[in-house]
């Protein structure tokens, strides 16, 4: 088997040594080292890695600044992570990579023992199984690229169903990102979102996602179905004053209605001051659309923001769904935020249920919806429309 290219980075002299007799022991990985995360960031211009391990506290620029930058990498090794900080700081900057796009395949407490490199090597074997085959990397992912992409219909939003838990019918969507590429075919967000944000273009996609939202659901309703649609809303952007005012206008003048359309705060930004998140929320519900607490149990989500925001939606982040069946603790979470959701009178959706035991408990303690693979993944407007053919005759889960 080809062994693993390593690329350490370190800033104490003795550790390098020690992590190269660590990994030539275990066997299998050819390391080079480095001191910081500039001679990183040269070393992966020049050469390319299957794994990249870092220190996280380093000085000029430390692990998670060095993240972000490996994240608009065309080519982005797996990440490794190791400190001589709590767990909590290791999990919380796992947590960062992930969520920019990286592949995380260990969290390891310093000093380094040859057990965490084994379990190491075991990930990395995993990974270049599952992960060896990344679209992304066969071509050129940059500002120009992606914006030529939003012009000609190559980004596009595809709809995943959101089904009712009491008799299994479709009752709305969510609108979901992908870009559809010529040469390598279907790219994820996690390909091509960093760069978008990084480039400002959040608003210009929030406004493709809902013209191209108003035209499905226009194509749906011809058939006999009023599907309500969610959409992915960047915080920061309610620092605009008039955005709810511009959605409402742009949604009528094409025939939509605003009831059909949610808009799902997300926790990647936040307004520059607070009044302008509780302004912008209230004025979109005035206006008539759905607003849903994206990702709860996630990130900056607080029961105080679920109480004080018009939300009409809760989404419970997957975090909190997965081990809910084994975990009694995250099982009276879910019951007590589904109870005061419905004393809130909030439609309450679970993210990401993979598993029929999830599914059933969500029924017990009677959440609203459910998404996710278990149900169905993201489709473009087409296949949702055959889906939703295919639905109407089946017979009800009751």
């Amino acid at each position: 088997m080809k062994p693993y290219r390593v690329l350490v980075v370190e800033d104490h002299p003795f550790q390098h040594e020690y992590l190269l007799t660590v990994f030539n022991e275990v066997g299998g990985f050819t390391v080079d080292t480095v001191w910081d995360g500039d001679g990183a960031l040269e070393c992966l211009a020049r050469n390319d890695y299957d794994l990249l391990l870092s220190d996280l506290l380093m000085p000029v620029m430390d692990g998670v600044q060095l993240i972000q930058k490996v994240a608009v990498l065309k080519k982005r090794p797996a990440l490794a992570l190791m400190s001589a900080s709590s767990r909590r700081m290791l999990i919380s900057a796992g947590l960062a990579a992930k969520n920019l796009g990286i592949s995380v395949v260990g969290l390891i407490s310093k000093p380094v023992e040859f057990n965490a490199v084994m379990h190491l090597k075991e990930r990395m074997a995993i990974f270049r199984i599952n992960g060896e085959v990344d679209p992304a990397l066969a071509i050129e992912i940059d500002p120009k690229s992606i914006e030529k992409a939003m012009g000609n219909g190559q980004i596009q939003a595809w709809y995943q169903p959101k089904k009712s838990l009491r008799n299994g019918n479709i009752l709305s969507a969510e609108a979901l990102v992908r870009w559809v590429h010529p040469e390598v075919g279907l790219l994820l967000p996690k390909d091509f979102l960093p760069v978008l944000i990084l480039q400002g273009l959040e608003e210009r996609l929030l406004w493709l996602m809902l013209e191209q939202t108003l035209q499905a659901q226009r194509q749906w309703r011809e058939q006999g179905w009023d599907i309500p649609v969610s959409i992915n809303l960047p915080t920061h952007l309610l620092d605009n004053h008039d955005l709810a005012d511009r959605l409402r206008d742009y949604v009528v003048a094409d025939g939509g209605e605003p009831r059909s359309i949610i808009f799902e705060l997300m926790e990647s930004s936040t307004t520059e001051e607070l009044s302008n998140y509780y302004a912008g929320a209230c004025r979109l519900r005035m206006m008539g659309f759905g607003l849903a607490q994206d990702d709860f149990g996630q990130g900056f989500s607080s029961y105080f923001n679920l109480v004080s925001t018009p939300f009409s939606e809760l989404k419970i982040d997957r975090s909190l769904v997965h081990g809910c069946v084994e975990n009694e603790n995250m099982a009276s979470a879910l019951r007590s935020l589904v109870e005061l959701s419905r004393k809130l009178g909030l439609t309450v959706v679970a993210e990401g249920v993979e598993t029929q035991a999830e599914l059933a408990f969500l029924r017990s303690i009677e959440c609203d919806q459910v998404q996710g693979f278990l149900i169905c993944g993201a489709l473009s407007c087409t296949d949702f429309e055959t889906l939703l053919l295919e639905d109407s005759s089946r017979p009800s889960w009751n």
